[in-house]
């Protein structure tokens, strides 16, 4: 359906120590893989919201998505 966003599976979702920020690696409905930071803020009860602008990068390899968000994504290499 046109404008109806594609669901996806979250494979890993790791959250810093502060719990301000999250990684999702997912798996897209045509089986490619993806990452994205998200951020939520305490004071707005909305929720998690996309930060980084990786969500569109394509993987066919998981662990390739992995390392290149573990490179992109400053916290997350700590973790």
């Amino acid at each position: 359906m046109a404008g109806r966003a594609l669901r996806v599976t979250v494979l890993h979702s790791v959250n810093s120590n502060d719990g301000h920020l999250c990684v999702d690696v997912f798996r897209r409905p045509d089986g490619s893989i993806g990452f994205e930071e998200f951020r939520r803020d305490v004071e707005d009860p909305s929720g998690w919201f996309a930060v980084g602008g990786f969500a569109d990068v394509r993987y066919d390899d998981e662990a390739k998505a992995i390392s290149d968000a573990v490179a992109a994504v400053v916290w997350f290499q700590g973790v």
